[in-house]
């Protein structure tokens, strides 16, 4: 879609410098701000690019701390009484299944469901952890009851970095920019070069620019996902338990 929408701007470009051409001297003017035009347009896809690798970053680092969040509490529930930390060693294979879940999921409707299930297994570990801790308050079940905060805690982030997009702002005044210099470039041309080839080179480089960050900004519907490696092999040691 950008590709031609780009490149029908280089046309609509050429079509006014036939009605409006300009001399020798605005023509040097005009080379002087098509330059910049490019230089700031290169510049607002860098810094976009850059917000798109940090959040994706961003969720590989909270899926990391997810699982060892989880991974954690599983070593501590030794430190409740054995049938209230075998409830809860259950409820966690559960939780983490529910988690991998969630990064494969694509679906609305199924998202909606695997939110539901996470929400009602926390409501669970929450109270399987805080019934020993109420019965028989201790130091080492207080420690318990902190792991499955984080555990908890840790959802809400990853959750929350997953929601972290690019502003529509970002990508609406990226888009004017480079029709912008669309624009000038079609205008600044002749208009039997406008036909050739080189021409179709800003649009396409400007596209596949902005691809590959729309990519790397969509957690669910990119090509460039974080894979749940780290949860996977939580959840492959918890069946070797």
């Amino acid at each position: 879609m950008s590709l031609v929408g780009l490149w029908l701007s280089i046309r609509a470009g050429a079509s006014f410098r036939n009605r409006w051409k300009l001399d020798a001297e605005a023509r040097e003017d005009f080379s002087v701000i098509l330059t910049a035009s490019l230089t700031m347009l290169g510049l607002m896809i860098g810094f976009t690019f850059s917000m798109a690798i940090g959040r994706y970053d961003q969720r590989k680092n909270y899926e990391a701390a997810e699982a060892n969040a989880i991974g954690t509490e599983y070593n501590r529930t030794d430190l409740l009484p054995a049938a209230d930390g075998a409830k809860v060693r259950a409820l966690l294979k559960s939780y983490v299944d529910q988690r991998l879940q969630f990064y494969d999921a694509r679906d609305a409707d199924q998202l909606r469901q695997i939110d539901d299930s996470t929400a009602r297994l926390q409501s669970d570990l929450w109270a399987a952890c805080l019934r020993p801790a109420a019965a028989a308050p201790t130091a080492l079940t207080a420690l318990a009851i902190s792991g499955m905060n984080a555990v908890l805690d840790s959802q809400g982030y990853t959750l929350a970095a997953w929601r972290n997009r690019i502003p529509t702002s970002a990508w609406i005044l990226m888009g004017l920019i480079s029709i912008c210099c669309s624009l000038m470039t079609g205008y600044g041309a002749r208009r039997a070069q406008v036909r050739a080839i080189p021409f179709l080179a800003l649009p396409l480089l400007i596209s596949i620019s902005f691809f590959l960050i729309a990519d790397i900004d969509s957690p669910r519907g990119g090509l460039i996902r974080v894979h749940p490696q780290n949860l996977m092999t939580t959840a492959e040691s918890f069946h070797v338990h």
